[in-house]
């Protein structure tokens, strides 16, 4: 029996990587979300009708942006990889830029848990560019 350190590495499908950096970021949107729940205010302004997604339109605008994660998680594994690479470093790109902005504006004692999964969701939306960008061509 050896005692070897090394173990096996697999070369993973760079569209199995996009689509598990989308499954993860879709899940730090959702665990913001629901972790905004928590702030002071913001029962009260679901109950009221006074909070940011006020009204159909606004609601319906911000499905489909946040549809547009989930979605890519299978659309990383089906797409062909000319369609599917623009858009991981379209949508890559726009997701970072939107969670730089929330991250900055949203710094305050009760969202720091906010700016935290901001940074998380930069660092996982810039990976999702960095390896649709570095895609191999063969």
């Amino acid at each position: 029996m050896s005692n070897s350190t090394k173990f096996e590495d697999v070369q993973i499908n760079v569209k199995i990587i996009l689509a598990g950096l989308w499954a993860s970021v879709t899940l730090c949107y959702l665990y913001g979300d629901y972790f905004e729940l928590y702030t002071p205010g913001k029962a009260r302004g679901l109950v009221e009708g006074t909070n940011l997604l006020d009204s159909p339109p606004k609601l319906l605008l911000a499905s489909a942006v946040l549809a547009i994660p989930a979605v890519m998680v299978f659309l990383s594994l089906i797409l062909k990889s000319a369609v599917n690479r623009i858009l991981n470093i379209i949508f890559g790109t726009f997701f970072t830029l939107i969670m730089v902005f929330i991250g900055i504006t949203s710094f305050s004692d009760w969202y720091l848990f906010y700016v935290f999964l901001a940074i998380v969701e930069c660092i996982i939306t810039m990976l999702i560019v960095k390896y649709a960008w570095c895609w191999k061509k063969v």
